[in-house]
């Protein structure tokens, strides 16, 4: 699948989660449905993904975790706050370059809709 027809199925998804769920509840809470969504869907996903961390050289073990890694493509960032931050997206960044990802969704499901709630981030070719 790709990157355009893959986040267009993981924004329904949300959107299904959102609409079921609403606004409101932890972060934690619209991982689990978000993933058990997009397995109904057919979707492979996996959930806070390790993603080791190497310093000059220095492997350093595991240095984050993915909330949502689908089909080995896509990272979803999960938030659930009042309004996303630069900071987000910079931190959403940092996963693509560090994880050599390419497309990254930012998913705040703390919005009246959620299609306020979602930014859709591709790393630069510099990065």
């Amino acid at each position: 699948m790709d990157d355009s027809n893959l986040s267009g199925e993981v924004i329904g998804a949300a959107i299904e989660v959102h609409r079921l769920l609403g606004p409101g509840l932890l972060e934690s809470a619209y991982e689990l449905a978000l993933a058990r969504e997009l397995a109904l869907r057919g979707v492979r996903v996996e959930r806070q993904k390790a993603v080791p961390l190497e310093y000059k050289g220095t492997a350093l073990g595991d240095g984050f975790r993915i909330d949502l890694l689908v089909q080995e493509q896509v990272i979803v960032e999960i938030k659930a706050v009042e309004r996303i931050q630069a900071i987000h997206e910079a931190q959403l960044l940092t996963y693509l370059r560090l994880a050599d990802k390419r497309l990254g969704l930012l998913i705040n499901f703390n919005e009246k809709t959620i299609k306020e709630g979602v930014k859709r981030v591709v790393k630069p070719r510099f990065c």
